[in-house]
Parts: C-alpha cells; sequence; structure tokens
C-alpha cells in the first residue's frame, strides 16, 4: 500500500483529535464569499519519504502530478515569478494586472550571487555543490527572503531546501511555514521527490530521503467533511515512477521526462473551495 497515503493519514488524524483551531482569531485567508477562513491546526509535523522504496503519491484522491510538475519547473528551472509562464491557472489569484507574483519563488532562486568560485543562481550554486562538494553542510536554498517580503504577492510555504549527500544518494530536508493538507499537501511531497530525481541525476546520484518538516499544518474549516471521507478509504498500491535516462542536465528535464506506471486511485468528485 502506498506509504504517501498512510502518512497523510496519520497527519490528518493527528490534526483533527490534536490540533487548535482558531476560531477566535482573526484570520487573513477569505472564502470567496468574503467568510474567514478558518483552520485546525497543529504545529511541528515531520515526514520522511524514502524515495528508493516508492514515489509518494496519494492513492486515496488523484493528485494531479503532471501539473505539480510544471509549477516545479517553472519555480526551480524558468525561475519564473509570471504565471504566464504556467500552464495551469493555480497561481491566478495571487498574480497582478501584468501576470507577476511580485519577488517570489523563481524570482528568489534566480537571483546571481558571487562565491570565490563565481557567479552563481541559487539553483546552480546547489548544484555545483552537490557534484563537487558533496560533502558540504551548507547545500542550502532559501526563498524565504525578508528584504522582498514586501514585494511578494504571496510569502513562500515551502521556503528552504537543505541537501544532503551520503552513500551515493541525495537526500533533502524540505522546510515548509505553512501546509493546508487537502489542497496542497501532496502536491509539495510530489514536487520535491521530483526534484530530488532530477538533482539526483543531474549529479550522477541515487534518489534518497525526502524528510518534510512543517511547521502549522491546518485544516480548513469547510475541507474537514472531504478530509473525514478520505479517511474513511483504504490505500491502494504505490505507483512506480520512470524517469527518461537519458535526460542527465538538469535543465533538460520536463514534464515528459517522468512516467509514472499504474497509478490508481479513488474517484473524488467534490469541488474543493481554495482560500486566498
Amino acid at each position: 500500500m502506498s506509504l504517501a497515503d498512510e502518512i497523510f493519514i496519520d497527519n490528518c488524524r493527528a490534526i483533527l483529535t490534536q490540533g487548535v483551531w482558531d476560531t477566535g482569531r482573526d484570520v487573513r485567508p477569505r472564502w470567496e464569499d468574503g467568510a474567514p477562513a478558518h483552520t485546525v491546526r497543529l504545529f511541528g509535523v515531520v515526514n520522511r519519504y524514502d524515495l528508493s522504496r516508492e514515489f509518494p503519491i496519494l492513492t486515496l484522491r488523484r493528485t494531479y502530478w503532471r501539473s505539480a510538475a510544471d509549477e516545479l519547473l517553472w519555480i526551480w528551472q524558468k525561475k519564473s515569478n509570471n504565471v504566464r509562464d504556467l500552464k495551469s491557472r493555480i497561481w491566478d489569484a495571487w498574480a497582478d494586472e501584468n501576470g507577476s507574483i511580485g519577488k517570489a519563488y523563481g524570482y528568489q532562486l534566480g537571483i546571481v550571487h558571487h562565491y570565490p568560485e563565481g557567479d552563481f543562481d541559487q539553483v546552480d550554486r546547489l548544484r555545483y555543490d552537490i557534484k563537487h562538494n558533496p560533502a558540504s553542510r551548507r547545500m542550502i536554498t532559501n526563498l524565504y527572503n525578508h528584504a522582498d517580503l514586501h514585494e511578494m504577492r504571496l510569502y513562500p510555504c515551502a521556503y528552504s531546501l537543505t541537501c544532503h549527500v551520503d552513500d551515493g544518494a541525495l537526500s533533502a530536508i524540505l522546510h515548509q511555514r505553512s501546509q493546508d493538507m487537502l489542497v496542497a499537501n501532496n502536491w509539495n511531497v510530489c514536487q520535491y521527490a521530483l526534484l530530488l530525481h532530477m538533482l539526483a541525476a543531474d549529479a550522477g546520484l541515487r534518489p534518497g530521503t525526502l524528510l518534510h518538516v512543517i511547521a502549522d499544518a491546518h485544516i480548513y474549516d469547510r475541507h474537514v467533511p472531504l478530509v473525514e471521507t478520505l479517511l474513511r478509504r483504504e490505500p491502494l498500491p504505490a505507483p512506480t515512477l520512470r524517469t527518461d535516462p537519458s535526460v542527465t542536465d538538469f535543465y533538460r528535464f520536463t514534464t515528459d521526462s517522468f512516467t509514472l506506471d499504474n497509478y490508481v486511485y479513488h474517484p473524488f468528485d467534490s469541488a474543493i473551495p481554495v482560500a486566498v
């Protein structure tokens, strides 16, 4: 059975039984009708995914992993902050009239910094260290730039990646300040699992472990009945990810470089409202 499903079920049950509601507070997010979007929240959730065992995708409901991959490439390859470079419309609610989300996400990764070894942006500095300094404890990217927060349409949720190389395998810790469990949890897990596969192939390594650290893991009030529906389901077998072996350059990966064999999932036709 899918380990990702088991982790998701454990997380959601913990949030619903041990979490604290913020209904007594003024909150920023709003539903489409203007009502405040309250959450039940649990602080400090840590999950571990062994990418050598399976690709961590939900079977309790479908995760649109190709769209997730497209967003990942938009941020990490294109280093873009304009929604017009995306194939999906998931960022439209946060974009200005020109399609920009401000100095956020891909913009931060694309800023070039000077190092003794040369000039690199964050992505290429990370790639350089994975290849040339695999024993380094400084292989970190960070999107949470305080100097630019006032010019971001949305503060970064998944904001930091710390990489580690050991015994020919590339592992990483993803730090996330905020996680909408129903809408975005598995979306982000799939994205950073794919990113580890890409970075590993780029450096001639194997993908290892993805450790996901979530500060505020929450379920929105209008999502609770939908989550409870998922919790009553039995996980299905995990699919198998195949990566095009001819692609070994980070910038040559596309959404077509990945194939997910035998991905089966429970139907889920309920519309999921998104708080903005």
